[in-house]
């Protein structure tokens, strides 16, 4: 067998725009003729996979697995809602999913576990599946959210299947209660935190710059009013508590009942069990947040649809 040089990959990955490590596997499997590798990539449909990298992919599914103590989010990214129906596509997001929680939510640690039992890795899935499928593809992140004592509580809004929808929420509840009770109680605030978007569980855990930016925004907006000094202290502090009414998931009016605190909630439900609940953490992942979009009528992304 042919020595597998570094050359002789970039040669192959310029030639078909493949992944470096899908090339190697090529030349690998084919003895290193080039030729041949050519062939293997372009039967795996990697070799075309490339050509639709560069393409904008906001659509797709957020996965969620939960099992007691654990849980796990993925967001998989396709061109169009087409695919997101697309059978194939949804039971990779959800045994991706199922495999983020081996890799406590590493990523790349994500892509490089083995998919399947002849050793192919979840990257290369994902090519072969961008091949066959004809958009791009894109696993775009993961984490998880486990407990010592308590539940992982999920929640998927938009849902299109088992564990799949646009939006995906875990709360991590730590607690010796009953465990269905506390799984009732956190799928609730998981439903809270799907709607409200808080940012932190309390007021120590909110980002410090994040902070820092609201009270200079507050301290100008007070400084118009020409008031003293001890006066516009006050008025941000105010304006503050305000702030956090609004972004601490403790301190937000439960839109479960839309009367009560969350942390009033928690406190009831702990005296009704009779041991403390605490809330331990919470993720939240939306479907395609923070990635722009393409703007496209129906009949255009039809269109689309026919000419790949």
């Amino acid at each position: 067998m042919s020595e597998i040089t570094a050359s002789l990959v970039k040669q192959l990955r310029e030639q078909t725009g493949a992944g470096m490590m899908a090339c190697k596997r090529a030349l690998t499997e084919m003895g290193g003729d080039i030729e041949k590798a050519i062939d293997w990539l372009r039967k795996k449909g990697l070799a075309a996979a490339a050509k639709k990298a560069g393409r904008v992919a906001s659509e797709g599914l957020i996965a969620v697995v939960q099992d007691s103590s654990v849980g796990a989010l993925v967001e998989v990214n396709a061109e169009t809602d087409f695919v997101a129906r697309n059978d194939e596509f949804q039971n990779f997001a959800r045994s991706v999913a199922n495999l983020a929680v081996s890799v406590n939510g590493d990523l790349d640690r994500l892509k490089k576990s083995k998919f399947s039992t002849d050793g192919i890795t979840v990257a290369e899935q994902l090519i072969a599946m961008v091949g066959r499928i004809g958009e791009n593809i894109v696993l775009r992140r993961s984490c998880t959210l486990s407990v010592k004592k308590g539940v992982v509580a999920s929640y998927i809004h938009n849902s299109v299947g088992k564990g799949l929808g646009k939006i995906g929420v875990l709360v991590g509840l730590e607690s010796t209660g009953d465990p269905k009770s506390l799984d009732e109680l956190g799928r609730k605030i998981a439903m809270h935190v799907c709607a409200a978007r808080p940012e932190a569980i309390d007021r120590d855990s909110l980002d410090p710059s994040s902070l820092q930016r609201e009270r200079d925004v507050l301290i100008e907006q007070a400084k118009t009013s020409g008031k003293p000094a001890e006066i516009i202290e006050k008025m941000v502090n105010g304006r503050l508590r305000k702030y956090y009414e609004e972004v601490v998931l403790g301190e937000q009016i439960y839109v479960i009942d839309g009367e009560n605190k969350v942390n009033r909630v928690i406190e009831l439900a702990s005296k009704e069990i009779n041991v403390p609940i605490r809330i331990s953490g919470f993720k939240r992942f939306e479907l395609g947040e923070g990635i722009e979009k393409r703007e496209e009528d129906f009949a255009t992304e039809v269109a689309a649809q026919v000419e790949n």
